[in-house]
């Protein structure tokens, strides 16, 4: 008896198609330890700091809370200088593939040698191999004048982004309340 139009449940899948559906799952998986957009550009929570010690304490939170969305604004910035130079383009799509597999969809820390590496130095590696071989392709102008739009936009967000509606858990929330204590204790004394 044939039947048409149905797949039986004990056909194997591709280890291709398997591949893609694990990567499309880990990258929404991944995509959701970032923060939300909605919560990034909360228009209640944006306001002029009272004095440079609540700006730079705003930049340190926000970095902290908002690293993977940062990252993500800088790199879309970064693409969108690159549309008009393919061998640029090029590149910077395989370095994303760097990125995407090495810090955006890994499951653990990046272990070399037996040694855990930390997200943050992750993160300075990869910029910095983007940005060498990027300078490699001669769009040194469109690099410098994108990663500095990208700073701009970061930095004036993460100025004007109030912190005492984030909620900041795990190992950087540990960090910043240590962070917080001491400088609190040390501007008492």
């Amino acid at each position: 008896m044939t039947t048409y139009g149905t797949i039986p449940a004990g056909t194997p899948v591709s280890p291709s198609l398997g591949y893609i559906s694990f990567a499309r799952e880990r990258i929404r998986s991944s995509l959701g330890t970032r923060r939300p957009w909605k919560e990034m550009v909360h228009l209640r929570s944006l306001s002029i700091p009272a004095n440079a010690a609540e700006a730079f304490q705003r930049i340190k939170t926000n970095a902290a809370y908002f690293r993977m969305n940062y990252v993500i604004v800088i790199l879309f910035i970064l693409f969108l200088s690159l549309l008009w130079h393919p061998i640029s383009l090029i590149v910077f799509v395989v370095t994303m593939a760097a990125w995407l597999f090495l810090y955006f969809l890994r499951d653990g820390p990046v272990v070399i040698l037996g040694r855990s590496i930390d997200d943050r130095v992750v993160m300075v590696v990869l910029a910095v191999v983007t940005i060498v071989l990027l300078f490699l392709t001669d769009v040194t102008i469109n690099i410098l004048v994108s990663l500095l739009i990208g700073v701009v936009v970061v930095l004036t967000h993460s100025v004007v982004r109030m912190t005492e509606d984030l909620f900041v858990d795990g190992e950087d929330g540990a960090r910043l309340r240590l962070r917080d204590a001491a400088s609190s204790s040390f501007s008492t004394t």
